[in-house]
């Protein structure tokens, strides 16, 4: 028994210490990060504004039409598919990258005595940086559409915190198990484009919710089962000065504590086999 467990116990530490080294090494991940923008948008004018203002015109292009067809105000259409978008830009970024974070790192894995987690680390901050050159769109958005913002919108920056560190479990555990079986990032891209519809990003949940259809309320119920609905709305509502639910902060909460005790489990027992699998 104590031959059995000495392993295990050595194995669980290696893991942990895998996640606390690549944290050590903020300076090397963020360099890397930015390095990756840069990189990126060379020779560029606007740099990374680029992605802003292609998500902003597309925001604003999706808002005037669905607020036509739903018959909202655009006041009200609009903010809530700019917000909306901008968290799906880092949720989508943590997933699609994710699912390749260990393969486009290939060379990396192999020449730089690293923690794996360092890679991941890397990723999540190259999404903060993009989430921030976003969020200069929202504020503009306040100017031409204030929102009963208060003290409670304050809400908003753990709401992201979680969603930060919800998004290094999620890039962590899709990286490990698509190095090893490579068909999944096609389908892991698939998969995204169709959560993007899924989710209530441009149409308007408590609407389809309080419909006079009881059968459109009634499926419209069903969005509940999509963790990314509440992972949008923890954020969104503060952001816009709505009321907030404490059933998304639970959903959430438990996600991530789920999610990381999985995460963990996998980094145990395949952490050593990653650089052999890229």
């Amino acid at each position: 028994m104590i031959g059995t467990a000495a392993p295990t116990a050595r194995s669980w530490q290696k893991a942990v210490a895998d996640l606390s080294g690549g944290w050590r090494s903020r300076e090397l991940w963020a360099h890397l990060a930015w390095q990756d923008i840069r990189q990126r948008y060379r020779r560029s004018l606007l740099g990374p504004i680029w992605i802003t203002l292609s998500m902003a015109v597309t925001a604003i292009a999706l808002g005037v039409l669905y607020a036509g067809l739903f018959g909202n105000e655009l006041s009200v259409q609009l903010p809530y598919i700019l917000v909306g978008f901008i968290v799906w830009g880092f949720i989508s970024g943590c997933i699609s990258e994710g699912s390749d974070v260990f393969i486009a790192n290939e060379g990396l894995i192999k020449q730089l005595p690293a923690p794996l987690s360092v890679h991941v680390y890397r990723l999540v901050w190259r999404q903060i940086l993009f989430f921030g050159h976003n969020m200069i769109v929202y504020l503009v958005m306040l100017l031409i559409f204030p929102q009963p913002l208060n003290w409670a919108s304050l809400t908003a920056i753990p709401a992201f915190v979680l969603l930060a560190v919800n998004g290094a479990w999620v890039a962590l555990l899709l990286g490990i198990v698509t190095t090893r079986f490579r068909d999944l990032a096609p389908i892991t891209q698939s998969v995204v484009q169709l959560l993007f519809f899924m989710t209530p990003i441009v149409w308007i949940y408590q609407d389809l919710l309080n419909s006079a259809n009881p059968t459109i309320a009634s499926r419209a119920r069903l969005v509940e089962f999509n963790p990314l609905l509440h992972f949008l709305e923890i954020i969104r509502q503060p952001l816009l000065g709505q009321e907030q639910h404490l059933r998304h902060w639970i959903v959430v909460l438990v996600i991530t504590v789920v999610g990381w005790a999985l995460t963990l489990v996998a980094l145990r027992r395949y952490r050593a086999r990653v650089s052999y699998w890229v």
